[in-house]
């Protein structure tokens, strides 16, 4: 296990921050980091985030940027350099998904999925590391997805597969350079998720056996800074999440496809 990082005075950079997971990360940094930057498209919504947080120890930025694209990135790497602020820590929180089969999918919701979970993650990373002010931490958020190939998410599952490899390997990587990184993997969590992953025509996702393994943001933020701090590579927030990642893990994968067929043939 690597050394944690240490969140008290930490100055942190929080994207998707305008509501759910991000807008939670915020508020339970914001009583002991000494600055926060949310990111995030929504200029009211990151707003009204940050009043909800007025009279914290933190000092507040909002930043209003489209992450998915390099203007975006671009736009938030200037932010930072014209308000003079310093980070040395980084939250990925933003992303999407899209329930439906990918057949019919419509394939700019595909590539804003792809640049999203995947692009930004990753080139946001690169271009923050070297700004990082040791020692740093970066927290990636990924998904119990991640663990599973899953019919009609299969975009967005197989974007998670590669945050979490992704963290893994930065994980060794940058721990000798006074760099954590830790990656959450939640479950099903209430927030805006499904209502932005869910199409024009109403269609869901199959939400069978899910309600064993909900659990609110609250605690899945709570899991990931402590993991942050501890200096955990991976977490999976809850009892019921963190027995399911290993049972999905251990399944063989062709025993695994047949559930996976028969499951998904009885809600076509």
């Amino acid at each position: 296990m690597a050394n944690g990082f240490p969140l008290e005075n930490c100055r942190a950079v929080i994207t998707g921050a305008s509501s759910g997971l991000g807008a939670e990360f915020a508020r339970q940094l914001a009583a002991q980091a000494e600055s926060l930057v949310l990111v995030a498209r929504r200029a009211e919504a990151l707003a009204e985030v940050k009043k909800s947080m007025e009279g914290q120890k933190a000092r507040i930025w909002c930043c209003v940027a489209d992450l998915a694209t390099d203007a975006g990135r671009a736009a938030l790497l200037a932010f930072l350099d014209v308000n003079g602020l310093k980070t040395d820590l980084l939250v990925n929180n933003a992303g999407m998904g899209d329930y439906g089969s990918f057949a019919s999918a419509g394939m700019e919701k595909t590539r804003a999925q792809i640049e999203l979970n995947i692009t930004a993650l990753t080139m946001l990373t690169q271009a923050l590391l070297p700004r990082l002010e040791k020692p740093a931490g970066v927290l990636n958020v990924s998904s119990l997805a991640g663990t599973l190939p899953m019919p009609d998410l299969a975009v967005y599952a197989a974007s998670k597969a590669y945050v979490t490899s992704f963290s893994e390997a930065l994980a060794v990587e940058l721990a000798p350079h006074g760099v954590t990184v830790t990656c959450v993997c939640p479950g099903p969590t209430p927030t805006n998720f499904s209502k932005t992953a869910r199409r024009a025509d109403g269609a869901d996702t199959n939400r069978e056996g899910q309600g064993l393994l909900r659990i609110p943001p609250s605690q899945v933020v709570g899991e990931a800074l402590r993991a942050l701090a501890g200096g955990r590579s991976c977490v999976y927030p809850g009892t019921g999440v963190a027995i399911a990642s290993r049972v999905f893990r251990l399944i063989p994968r062709g025993l695994l496809r047949l559930l996976l067929r028969r499951r998904h043939a009885k809600d076509s």
